[in-house]
């Protein structure tokens, strides 16, 4: 049913009721419409005086004490409350024979920010991969930059590996096993901003995400399984689903975005930054953070800039430290840090907050924790 204004279905009402009986006798010789069935005047009028409040008709003194009646409601009407349609649809909702729709506003969302499913526009897989082309095409040529240089070094036929997890025999200590879930789940987070905007909110989004990103990753990981000294590794398969099993987690559950997210720090060293190999791993700290600010008890104190963290690191691991004898070391780490996103930004509408706000939502920055491992070391990493 077309649903029309609200104030003009008030007004015409008004206007036309109070002759429907008369015409309905002048036609045909039909009887009159009940008049119990239909919202006189008055009560219209009477639908639209705030509650709790007694308007006089005009002309009628305070103190006179026969100021009352549906007809004392004419004089104390305002034709602005027209415009205020719920009060209207809530004071008529009682009134016999007459009813007010709202008018639709369009879909609403869910906790977690989606449009429930048999509303929204894009809702297959493959619908909603669609909507972000250009965004797949500039990752493919992104992991295609990176594979490539490995066909012109020395190469075997496709093979498996087993990698290991975290033991101190393993090649990383488990830092390659955690960058993996990392990537993955940062790529699926990035993803699933742009399907978010371009599904205009559709259930599912985060699945799709995830799903891209770990078989981006799975793709990628075929130009390991030719290198001589690596192999095609199911454990990083495993690392990659579990990165994006988390960002699903966060970006679908209502309140997991706002209380956890899971970070890396990266710790200068004496070169700064180093992008690849062992001492970049070395200098990798993961940790999975449980955000002050996402919590109703704590937003409004201090408490709001400060995250609880569990963490890993590996130190000792590099070939020259084996060389050397030293035993690789495992770190399981405990502490709180700085929200530093929150402390900036936390408050910022701009386009650059709100981005900075989201890198450090991924990035805990150096020196801007307290923590104590397993290991027994204890300061500010």
């Amino acid at each position: 049913m077309r649903t029309v204004s609200c104030g003009a279905a008030v007004l015409t009402l008004a206007a036309c009721l109070p002759v429907t009986g008369a015409w309905a006798e002048a036609v045909d010789g039909a009887e009159a419409f009940p008049e119990t069935e239909l919202a006189a005047p008055a009560q219209v009028m009477a639908a639209l005086v705030p509650a709790g409040t007694s308007p006089r008709p005009s002309g009628c003194i305070a103190l006179e004490p026969t100021c009352d009646g549906p007809d004392a409601a004419l004089a104390g009407w305002d034709l602005a409350d027209l415009r205020n349609q719920d009060v209207v649809a809530e004071n008529l909702a009682g009134s016999p024979g007459l009813s007010i729709e709202k008018p639709e506003t369009g879909s609403s969302l869910d906790r977690s920010g989606h449009v429930p499913r048999d509303e929204a526009r894009y809702r297959g897989f493959f619908q909603q991969a669609g909507t972000i082309k250009t965004e797949l095409a500039i990752l493919a040529v992104y992991m295609g930059a990176q594979s490539v240089p490995k066909l012109f070094k020395e190469t075997r036929p496709f093979h498996f590996k087993d990698e290991g997890w975290f033991g101190k025999d393993t090649a990383n200590v488990g830092m390659d096993k955690l960058t993996h879930a990392f990537n993955t789940y940062l790529i699926a987070n990035i993803l699933h901003a742009r399907l978010h905007r371009n599904t205009e909110a559709s259930t599912g989004d985060a699945l799709t995400a995830g799903v891209l990103a770990a078989g981006f990753m799975a793709i990628n990981e075929i130009s390991d399984g030719i290198e001589a000294d690596s192999g095609y590794s199911m454990q990083d398969i495993a690392m990659n689903v579990t990165g994006a099993a988390f960002s699903v987690l966060r970006n679908a559950v209502p309140g997991v975005k706002e209380k956890l997210a899971f970070k890396i720090e990266i710790m200068p060293n004496k070169s700064i930054y180093s992008h690849v190999g062992k001492k970049h791993y070395a200098q990798q700290r993961f940790m999975l953070s449980i955000k002050g600010a996402g919590f109703a008890g704590l937003r409004e104190t201090p408490l709001r800039y400060l995250d609880l963290q569990v963490g890993y690191y590996a130190s000792d691991f590099l070939n020259s430290d084996r060389a050397k004898g030293i035993e690789p070391k495992r770190h399981l780490f405990f502490g709180v840090g700085l929200n530093v996103g929150e402390l900036l930004f936390g408050e910022s509408r701009s386009r650059f907050g709100r981005a900075a706000h989201s890198v450090l939502d991924h990035v805990q920055l150096p020196y801007t924790s307290l923590r104590v491992d397993t290991a027994g070391e204890f300061g500010h990493w």
